[in-house]
């Protein structure tokens, strides 16, 4: 495996994610930020912000899979969230929470989370990019 997720000492320990990851692979997969589309670019889950993280998610998972990754090769991700405010977590933690059970992933990479005025279209309100290592 070419990440490995860690949580130094001295630093808090984040249950939804590691602190650090260590990257020893040899390919570098850059995926662009994943909105609530399907493949047909329909919006899911208009006006729910747990149902959109949980496809971003899910649209992050298929591109990994496309380049023969999965989430166990992801340094790093951001989110850009629609007028954040700090109640929206429980609903955020959630759609990350439905994503990996349908995933199948086990503990998160690093991540920020960014707050932003607006996406691309006026019904996305939750965008994530991601970054990957492969052997």
């Amino acid at each position: 495996m070419a990440i490995t997720l860690v949580n130094p000492g001295g630093l808090p320990e984040i249950g939804v994610y590691r602190q650090v990851s260590i990257a020893s692979g040899s390919r570098l997969v850059l995926i662009a930020g994943q909105v609530a589309w399907d493949a047909a670019g329909t919006t899911i889950g208009e006006g729910d912000l747990a149902a959109q993280v949980e496809q971003c998610y899910l649209n992050v998972g298929t591109a990994l899979t496309e380049v023969g990754g999965s989430f166990d090769d992801v340094a790093r991700l951001t989110f850009y969230v629609v007028d954040w405010t700090p109640d929206k977590m429980p609903s955020l933690l959630e759609g990350i929470s439905r994503a990996t059970a349908r995933l199948g992933t086990a503990s998160a990479p690093p991540a920020t989370l960014i707050g932003v005025a607006a996406l691309d279209v006026p019904d996305h309100l939750v965008e994530i990019e991601a970054t990957a290592v492969l052997d």
